[in-house]
């Protein structure tokens, strides 16, 4: 049940995400329309940069350096109409209840959802290649149907909607901090296709590792529960079979949750400032659902923590705040490593501690007395 109300909180954020972007990138088209062209942004005419009469030097130059070193129109057709060929032929044999044709269908719609959701996270610096790929369980998990797989043709469209609109956002960011930085577009694409290619071979391999090392992983309450897959697999399902498959009065308590998270996100974007950083989001509200009350605590300590440097010295705060989260995230990722390794060779740790209550202590301590 749990699981169903987080995954109707997600939806309905991502639906209210989903028509928000866009109206923000209609009326910014329509206010830019409207100004004239006053952007400074690199444009190329003919490999020559053009900017805006009132650009500064360092824009100029960053123009100049953006522009010179572009990468050819040629390369992005020929590119991406390959990789579409590969997918076509590859991702049947991988998974057979996604048809040549589906993959097809699903490469021609990307684009146009890839360059929404590029324009739409330089906008709001916010990533719907997840609400986008939901959207893609829906659709194709329905169009193969239940009977012919509709749960693994709706999982596998996912992961390749998912690949293609999440890759245009972040390669677009990338460029942005190119342009900032003085760096060569080109050597940035190059760098991003070796990182992907490294990607391919890294990936399943440190899969392998989780897979051979823990023998839980993917369990709810284990170590790693991998709660996402757990969620988009009851989206896949609810696609597929559709609302007979779900328990009793869960139905009603989706439409309530879907509902108030619509809600939630009108009155953060309504509400002023000062009161909408009250007002909880729902994704964030979603996670504790499906992952436990153990990431809460782990989110809640990390913020008193951020509070509290505020409040002592919020110049340093917002200085240094994300390269500490950043030095946390990088470790505890890091550890993750070894930790695997060190199960896969069967080293047992040499101590264990376990927290119990009290009643529970007093049971375990008058045991112990029984064996002296």
């Amino acid at each position: 049940m749990q699981v169903f109300l987080a995954v109707a909180l997600i939806l309905g954020d991502g639906l209210y995400n989903i028509l928000k972007v866009p109206h923000r990138t209609i009326y910014s088209f329509v206010s830019a329309s409207r100004k004239g062209p006053t952007s400074s942004l690199p444009i190329s005419d003919g490999g020559r940069a053009v900017t805006s009469p009132a650009a500064s030097f360092d824009d100029k130059r960053r123009t100049e350096v953006f522009v010179k070193d572009q990468i050819p129109k040629w390369v992005a057709y020929v590119g991406y109409n390959a990789i579409a060929i590969v997918s076509i032929v590859t991702i049947p044999h991988l998974f057979p209840p996604l048809k040549w044709y589906q993959i097809l269908v699903a490469y021609v719609v990307a684009p146009l959802l890839a360059f929404c959701n590029a324009y739409g996270c330089g906008l709001t610096d916010w990533n719907l290649a997840s609400a986008y790929g939901k959207l893609a369980i829906f659709v194709f998990g329905a169009w193969a149907g239940a009977h012919h797989g509709g749960v693994l043709a709706g999982l596998a469209a996912c992961g390749v909607m998912m690949s293609i609109v999440a890759t245009a956002s972040d390669l677009m960011q990338d460029f942005k901090t190119g342009y900032l930085t003085l760096a060569s577009p080109r050597s940035m694409f190059v760098s991003q296709v070796i990182g992907t290619a490294m990607g391919c071979v890294i990936g399943p391999c440190v899969f392998w590792l989780f897979y051979k090392a823990f023998d839980d992983i993917g369990i709810p309450g284990s170590q790693y529960p991998a709660p996402y897959a757990l969620i988009y697999r009851n989206i896949a399902i609810l696609g597929v079979d559709g609302f007979s498959s779900l328990p009793k009065h869960c139905l009603t308590l989706c439409y309530i949750f879907f509902v108030l998270a619509i809600v939630i996100n009108l009155a953060r974007d309504t509400c002023p400032k000062k009161v909408a950083r009250f007002i909880p989001i729902p994704m964030a509200m979603a996670i504790p659902f499906y992952i436990g009350t153990s990431f809460a605590i782990d989110m809640c300590l990390g913020s008193a923590i951020l509070y509290v440097w505020a409040r002592i010295n919020k110049a340093k705060a917002d200085a240094f705040g994300p390269a500490v989260a950043s030095g946390l995230i990088c470790g505890d990722g890091i550890w993750s490593l070894p930790q695997g390794v060190l199960a896969l060779a069967q080293v047992k740790p040499p101590i264990c501690m376990k927290f119990l209550s009290r009643k529970m202590n007093d049971k375990v301590d008058a045991y112990i007395e029984t064996l002296s």
